[in-house]
């Protein structure tokens, strides 16, 4: 399934392979003060391929907080937090923000709040290297 996603403005936008097909797709709420604040609801498969396209990176903030793990990719212009990524042993993964997802019926959604406070630095990255998006890229989406 291809999933397409962007910001707001449309500075930030991405188009993920789903694979395999999926029933359902899990949004993951983020207990966190900055996901809190900002409404992330977080998605990922393992074996999706993720093209992210920036227009224009002078109007993107990446953001990292607590362990600095993570860059939460802010669009400067209208704020939205469409994706965050993690380099870790040297590959990039990453996950969507299902708010802003473009062609996905929201009945597909399982929504669930979670809180990742109790990990450590090393549990978290190994949980990120095996449900996070492995293969990303930043580049222009074909059409």
């Amino acid at each position: 399934m291809l999933i397409h996603g962007n910001c707001h403005c449309g500075n930030i936008s991405f188009r993920l392979d789903w694979q395999p097909e999926p029933l359902e797709i899990p949004a993951r709420a983020c207990s966190c003060s900055f996901c809190t604040r900002h409404g992330g609801v977080w998605t990922a498969c393992p074996d999706g391929d993720l093209v992210i396209e920036i227009r224009d990176s002078a109007r993107v903030s990446n953001y990292a907080f607590g362990t600095r793990t993570a860059d939460f990719h802010v669009c400067s212009q209208c704020g939205v937090v469409p994706v965050v990524t993690s380099r870790i042993d040297g590959r990039l993964y990453a996950v969507v923000n299902v708010n802003t997802l473009n062609n996905v019926d929201a009945s597909m959604l399982k929504r669930a709040q979670v809180s990742f406070d109790a990990e450590d630095e090393r549990s978290r990255l190994q949980r990120r290297a095996k449900h996070w998006i492995g293969k990303v890229r930043f580049g222009p989406l074909e059409a």
